[in-house]
C-alpha cells in the first residue's frame, strides 16, 4: 500500500488548478503501488498467456487515463475507481491477444453447456462425473478442460464484474453518488446472489480465491491438493458463477 497516504489531498488539489505534465506524474507515481498490486495478482492466471512488463505497461495506461477521467468532486475512492480502469485495460489487452484457440473455445462451451444442462435437470450444482457421464466423456479430460480454461473462465468473471460496476450508480453523473466500495466488497455485493448454490468446497475456493486474496498455490497447500485441482474447482465454479450472473444481469 502507499506509504504516504495524507500527501494525495495535495497532489490532487495541485494536479485540478494545473493539469500541468508534472502535477499528473506526480500521481501517477504515488499510485503506481496500485498498478503493481493489480498486475501480480493476475501474473499467476495470465503467466501462460502474456508478459509481466506488457502487464504493466497496460495497468500504466489504465492508471493514467483514471487520473485523466477521475471527478475528484464526486464520493468516490479514486482507487476503487482506478482499479477498475486498470484492470479493465489489462484485460482488453489480453483479449486482443487472442491466446485461446477455437478448439479450447469449443471445449469450454461444450462443458459450459454441460453443466448448464445437469444442473437445470438435477437442481443442483451437478458433480464432474454428472457431466463427464452427460457428455459421454471421461471425468479425467473433464478436469483437463477445466484446468486448460481457467485463465478463459476468471477473465470473463472479470469482465462481467468489470461491465457491471461500471454501470452502477456509482459511476453515474448523480453528484450524491455513494462512495464506492473497495474491490472486494463490490465483488461480495455482485457474487451474493449466485455463491450460494456452489458446493461448500467451491465457496471455500472461491473465497480464499477473491476475498483472502491467496493464490492458487496458496489454496492447494491450506486444502492439502494440488495446485492443478485447485485450478480445475476454481474453473467449474466460475463457470456456474458466471452462468448464473448472465440471468441475473441479462
Amino acid at each position: 500500500m502507499n506509504d504516504n497516504p495524507e500527501r494525495a489531498p495535495l497532489l490532487w488539489k495541485n494536479f485540478a488548478a494545473t493539469h500541468s505534465l508534472e502535477a499528473r506524474n506526480e500521481l501517477v507515481v504515488h499510485y503506481l503501488y496500485l498498478v503493481k498490486y493489480i498486475v501480480y495478482r493476475m501474473v499467476p492466471t495470465y503467466r501462460r498467456h502474456v508478459d509481466v512488463d506488457d502487464l504493466m505497461s497496460c495497468g500504466l495506461l489504465g492508471l493514467m487515463d483514471a487520473i485523466d477521467k477521475f471527478d475528484i468532486h464526486k464520493e468516490v475512492k479514486f482507487e476503487t475507481y482506478a482499479t477498475l480502469r486498470i484492470k479493465g485495460e489489462i484485460i482488453d489487452q489480453i483479449r486482443k491477444q487472442d491466446w485461446a484457440p477455437i478448439s479450447l473455445r469449443q471445449k469450454i462451451k461444450r462443458v459450459e453447456d454441460g453443466f448448464d444442462a445437469m444442473e437445470a435437470k438435477l437442481g443442483r450444482t451437478p458433480s464432474e462425473q454428472e457431466v463427464a457421464d452427460f457428455l459421454a466423456m471421461k471425468v479425467e479430460d473433464l478436469q483437463k478442460t477445466l484446468e486448460d480454461s481457467h485463465s478463459f473462465n476468471v477473465m470473463s468473471i472479470d469482465e462481467l464484474l468489470i461491465d457491471r460496476v461500471k454501470g452502477d450508480e456509482m459511476f453515474s453523473s448523480n453528484d450524491n453518488a455513494p462512495e464506492n466500495h473497495f474491490e472486494s466488497e463490490e465483488l461480495a455485493r455482485v457474487l451474493s446472489g449466485s455463491i450460494d448454490h456452489l458446493t461448500d468446497r467451491e465457496k471455500l475456493v472461491i473465497s480464499l480465491y477473491y476475498y483472502e486474496e491467496m493464490t492458487l498455490k496458496e489454496i492447494g497447500l491450506s486444502l492439502g491438493v494440488s495446485e492443478s485441482r485447485v485450478s480445475q474447482i476454481h474453473s467449474k465454479a466460475l463457470i456456474s458463477l458466471r452462468s448464473h450472473m448472465k440471468r441475473a444481469y441479462a
